[in-house]
This record gives structure tokens, sequence and C-alpha cells, in this order.
């Protein structure tokens, strides 16, 4: 065994930013993409459903459409997160990308209710394998010193699917394009088409070689790790030399799901603490807004159900510059600190909102720019989340643990969320509106703070340091 493949961890970690760096982004990120363009085009079409003319759907039935996607999500996770530790990067988040896009385009030709559940179900399995995959692949190819900034902005580009989702069923919707009757179809068959796109672009993304040496597959790491270091030379120049390697790693067994457990619950019951906070509570401040924020427009403020999507673009602005911007912090500044910083500012944005709500102080305009101003920074606090998850945890089973918490998070505060909030806005008081605002508040405050407390400085460390194989000791 060479030198070189002990190294493969350092000698990523050491390259310069790169094309080959913009194309992993590109090709792998979109997925992100693609969950804001499903989650924002039902919700746009769903009165289109409703017409006699197109699926006929009751409004409970747009509903249990908008759950079944989630549970195929949680699914996907679960299964596809498992295959990935096993099999490989590459071919899961090429499987995964696949059914999305089988499953969406046959979305655009559904005839009824069944066949639009069924195929929303599955198109969120195929969603939920690829967080698991897709955050994996990314950690281990991007280098350490911008692991953070990348990862907040790829997981924040959701919103640009959200606008796109917004933008275009607005545009297929309007009688002079398509019109209701064959807009909702083509809004479908254009995800698909991204979909499609992106797998002739993944085809150019290697297998993780960290992965591969995991696996005992080293000569197979170290060519693909020499194609990858030519590539970024031929842009940059002679590359500098690697430090030396922080230990070697050794072929291992796939770990259980009870070793996975027993690391998650004991090895690291700290992190494992912090991890659910963070992912618990933004997953319920965002759901939470994000899928009652039309009712509270159409309920409080007359907007009309026909203008609702154009209130979607300062929510998605906001949600997209606050990665964008904030995320060179995480790494410069640290992460506990700016996780407990911006999950605390979204907090008491978001009390200081339902203040404002509560006293009237706003109109529809005003409200949407609150929303986009608090989630400036939920949106970054959000991303950190999944960043925390994704990078403090052994890579045997990183994938598996990315959906366990995915799972968790969405499984909780993705289900209670909008069931409470539909609930306090169907009571037609401001004051109960108000009063989940500020739980909302309270919980991304308290999980801010334990993560200042009890969180890692993982900037600018390899992911070897920050989480040492299972079989490794010293770990809190």
């Amino acid at each position: 065994m060479t030198q070189a493949t002990l190294n493969i961890a350092n000698r990523l970690d050491r390259l310069p930013w790169s094309r080959w760096h913009w194309r992993v982004v590109l090709a792998l990120g979109v997925a992100w993409v693609l969950d804001g363009l499903e989650v924002t085009l039902v919700g746009s079409v769903g009165a289109a459903l409703e017409r006699s003319d197109t699926l006929g759907l009751t409004g409970v039935q747009v509903g249990w459409a908008g759950s079944l996607y989630l549970a195929g999500a949680i699914l996907g996770a679960l299964a596809f997160g498992r295959m990935t530790d096993r099999l490989g990067r590459k071919k899961l988040f090429m499987v995964t990308l696949a059914v999305y896009a089988v499953a969406t385009f046959a979305t655009a030709f559904s005839t009824d209710f069944a066949f639009f559940a069924l195929c929303r179900f599955v198109t969120g399995i195929g969603i939920g394998g690829e967080y698991a995959a897709i955050n994996s692949a990314i950690d281990e190819l991007v280098p350490a010193r911008v692991r953070g900034r990348v990862n907040l902005a790829i997981n924040g580009s959701f919103w640009l699917g959200a606008a796109l989702g917004a933008g275009s069923s607005l545009v297929l919707l309007h009688p002079d394009v398509l019109g209701p009757v064959n807009g909702w179809r083509a809004g479908f068959a254009m995800g698909a088409l991204l979909a499609v796109g992106m797998v002739l672009v993944r085809r150019h993304v290697p297998e993780s070689p960290r992965w591969l040496m995991l696996h005992g597959r080293h000569e197979e790491a170290e060519r693909i790790l020499q194609s990858i270091e030519a590539d970024v030379a031929a842009q940059h120049g002679p590359l500098p030399p690697a430090p030396p390697p922080l230990h070697e790693r050794a072929r291992m067994a796939m770990p259980t799901v009870r070793e996975v457990m027993q690391v998650l619950l004991k090895r690291y019951r700290t992190r494992s603490g912090v991890a659910l906070a963070l992912m618990l509570a933004q997953a319920f401040f965002y759901n939470a807004i994000f899928f009652t924020y039309a009712l509270v427009l159409t309920r409080f403020y007359g907007v009309a159900d026909t203008r609702v999507a154009l209130y979607i673009f300062p929510f998605a602005l906001g949600n997209v510059l606050g990665p964008l911007l904030l995320g060179p912090l995480f790494d410069k500044v640290g992460r506990r600190r700016m996780i407990a910083l911006t999950y605390g500012l979204a907090g008491v944005g978001l009390a200081a909102t339902g203040v404002a709500f509560v006293t009237e102080s706003l109109s529809a305009l005003t409200q949407a720019l609150c929303w986009s101003g608090v989630f400036f920074f939920a949106s970054a606090a959000a991303s950190s989340a999944y960043l925390t998850v994704s990078e403090v945890f052994p890579l045997e089973m990183r994938a598996m643990v990315i959906a366990l918490f995915y799972v968790v998070g969405t499984g909780a505060g993705g289900f209670a969320a909008p069931l409470l909030f539909g609930w306090l806005v169907d009571s037609g008081s401001r004051e109960a509106v108000a009063g989940g605002y500020a739980l909302g508040a309270a919980l991304v405050i308290i999980a801010g703070l334990l993560a200042l407390r009890f969180g890692v400085d993982a900037e600018g460390r390899s992911l070897e340091e920050i989480a040492p194989s299972a079989d490794a000791s010293g770990a809190r």
C-alpha cells in the first residue's frame, strides 16, 4: 500500500478550488433545486388540480399528495442511505436521480388521484435518497477549508427551485400560455427534463476516493485521485505537496444498524444530541411557516389565491442569499459561533414578526419582507444543521446517519408543524398564530445555544480528524 494511497484525504483537502469542483457542485447540488421545485410546484398548481377538467382532486387529496411525497422521502432516505454506505456514493446518486426523473415525468400523465399519489410517493423516494448520497459525496470531495460555505450554498439552493416552481406555475397556468388544463402537466415534465440533463452531467462525477479507500479499493481510489489532481493542475499549475497522513485506514466491514446506533448513542452521544436538536428545531421552524404562508396571506391579508405564488419570490430571495453571504463565515468565524448566531437571530426575528403580526402593523407585502429577513438567517441555520450531521460522524456510516437525522427531523418537525400551524391559522386568532411563532423562535434559540456549548469545531479540519473510523477511540 503506497504513501499516496494512504494520503488520499489530505490530497483532496489541499486542492485549490477549480473548474472541476464547480462541475461537482453543479451536478450534485441540483438535488435541492429539484426538491424546492417539486414542493412549490405542487402547492402552486393545487387549485388547478381541483378543477373538474384536470384531476378533480379535493383539498384533502391535495394535502394527502403532499404527505405521501414526504413519506416517500423518509422511506427513500432510509433505504438509499444504507445502500449508499454499502455500495458507494456514485451508484446511488445516479440511481436516486433516475428514480426521481421517471416518477416526476410519470406524474405529468396522471389521470386520477390514485396514480397521481403513487407518482408523488415514488418521487419522494428519489428525493429522500438524494439527500444521503449527495451530502456524503459533497463533503468527501470538497476541500475542508471551504466545506462549510459550499455545503450551505448547496442546501440553500432549495429556494432556487422554489422560485422556479412558483414562476413556472404562474407562466404555465396562464390562460395565454398553456392554461390550467395542460400547464400543470408541463410543469412536472419540466422537472423531469432538468433531472435527465443532470443525469448526463453526473456521469462525469467520480466515486468518492475516501469511500473507495475505506472499502479496500485502493488502486481505483488512487487512479481517480490522480485524474482529479491532473484536472486541477491543468488550471492552476503544479500542486503543493500534501501534508503527512493522519493515520492509516484499513478496510472495514460494513457496520450493522446496531453498531451505528451504538456509535450515535454511546460514543458520539453529545454530537448526536446537538444534531438532533438542530434538525428538529429547523424542521419545525421551516415547515411551520413555509406550509402555511399561503393560508396566512389569504386569511389575514385577503390575498387572492391566484396571487399567492408572487409572494414566494421575496421569501425565496432571503433564503438563497442567507447561505451564500453567511456561508464563508462558517469557515472563518467557526461552526459553533455561526450556528448559534444564525439560529438565535432567526428566533429573535420570528418573535419580533409575531409581535408586529398581532398588532396588525404589517401588510401582505411587509409580512413577506419580514419572512424574507427572518429566513435570511434561518436558511443558513437550517443548512448548517445538515452540514453538522454530514461531517461529525464516521465515513463508513455517514450516509446512514444523514438519513436517520433527516427522517427524525422531517418526521417530527415536518409533520407536526404544518398540522399545528394549520390549526392555529384556522382559529382566526392572530394571538394564536403569534404564539406558534413564539414556540418556533424558542426552539431555534435553544438549539443554537446547545450548539454553542456542545458543538464541534469542524471548520478547516479533515473529515477523518473530526470523526475517526468507528473502531477508533477518543471522541465525544
